[in-house]
């Protein structure tokens, strides 16, 4: 059995952001990170973004997060099957125990599959380097692939590759692509960059089945068409991996429900990134998927992992570049929410506030317009004082 003063199960960008944040109290303390992935910690946005847009963007430099700088020893291509929260204990797949004093549960989401596929060559979940080195040599290929999930990560996906050589189809079901998430002006813009893009859209489809046979993918939609592709990348979401945690006996609701310092029930136990469902100082209850929070929350994990005891108090943003638009945000972005809109120039350069049923701002949309996160912020924080005519020209380019 091999000990470990502090034991990260995960090897995303949270557990690298966990290494130095412990390493920032403590230069000493061993530290092992036990991953199902064959790479150690990587920067994850860029194999939706960078990788694909700009050529200079290198993997040694830009993407390796380089974690051995802090002296952690890494588990690779195991996953953890066990907590012994008694023995302070973990056992992996291949059958070997760790030892903690304390431990981070980091395993982040599996995500959702469609009926009929399981991963392979031609089927990528892309949630790895694996699947992003396997994508590049499709598209390289000129391969035909088929996008399911007009969402983050579908969008990204899509405009990277259809860049890189590829065909791409993209089945969304939403009517317009970015429907669920943007105005409606604002959908049917994003949505023409793909048209002209050369992208397919099959819009308002979801797959009711699909099968992989010798050379590609056939999937059939809810109403009875196929697409036929030489793969598939599913972009359909996660779901929190939470059943280590719950089978160890810790509370588990929409993820892993942690104190303001990260603590789970067991004052050894700590938990942090898309897995954590933990009290925002803003925005309240909530579990955040986004590399913003992974890494601010996984550094206050390290953190306090090393004693620190301190309240995780950031508001994570997220964002995300589709050809030429590009947005950052923070709190709730979607239409199920009223907007207020304001915009130097329609659909081009402007703010989307995004307002519950008491016309409380909830969310904030900054499209085109940079370095304005801390404003989203503090115009959340004073959402209560705030009334609908007061948005207009708050935050401006």
């Amino acid at each position: 059995m091999t000990d470990y003063r502090y034991l990260i199960v995960g090897g995303g960008m949270v557990a690298d952001a966990a290494a130095r944040g412990v390493r920032e109290l403590d230069a000493d303390g061993s530290i092992g990170i036990i991953s199902e992935d064959v790479d150690r910690p990587y920067a994850r946005p860029a194999l939706s973004k960078k990788l694909w847009t700009d050529p200079d963007f290198s993997w040694d430099e830009k993407v390796d997060l380089h974690t051995e700088e802090t002296g952690a020893s890494f588990v690779l291509g195991t996953a953890v099957t066990a907590i012994d929260r008694a023995a302070k204990t973990v056992t992996t797949a291949d059958g070997d125990t760790h030892g903690y004093e304390r431990l981070l549960i980091a395993t982040g989401g599996k995500p959702r599959g469609l009926p009929g596929l399981e991963p392979s060559e031609r089927v990528l979940d892309y949630r790895s380097a694996a699947d992003y080195r396997r994508l590049r040599e499709l598209a390289d290929a000129g391969a035909h692939v088929a996008v399911v999930g007009g969402g983050y990560i579908g969008t990204e996906i899509a405009a990277g590759i259809v860049q890189n050589g590829a065909r791409v189809t993209l089945v969304d079901p939403d009517e317009v692509v970015g429907g669920r998430m943007f105005p409606d002006d604002l959908a049917q813009a994003f949505q023409q960059r793909f048209t002209d893009h050369g992208v397919t859209l099959r819009t308002g489809r979801r797959v009711e089945q699909g099968s992989e046979h010798e050379g590609g993918v056939t999937l059939t939609l809810d109403d009875g068409s196929t697409v036929e592709a030489d793969a598939v990348v599913v972009g359909l979401g996660i779901e929190p991996a939470t059943k280590l945690a719950a089978d160890a006996g810790l509370t588990v609701r929409d993820g892993i429900l942690v104190s303001s310092t990260l603590l789970t029930d067991d004052d050894s136990v700590f938990a942090a990134g898309d897995v954590a469902e933990y009290p925002d100082r803003i925005l309240g209850t909530r579990r955040v998927e986004h590399v913003d929070n992974a890494q601010q929350q996984g550094r206050q994990a390290g953190r306090n992992l090393a004693d620190a005891d301190e309240t995780y108090d950031h508001t994570p943003m997220f964002y995300s570049d589709v050809f030429d638009m590009g947005y950052e945000a923070v709190g709730q972005v979607t239409t199920k929410l009223r907007t207020v809109e304001d915009w130097q120039e329609p659909t081009v350069t402007g703010v989307v506030y995004y307002l519950d049923d008491d016309d409380t701002v909830r969310g904030v949309l900054l499209w085109n317009v940079w370095d304005k996160t801390d404003e989203a912020r503090k115009v959340l924080a004073e959402a209560h004082a705030l009334t609908r005519d007061m948005l207009p020209g708050r935050i401006t380019p």
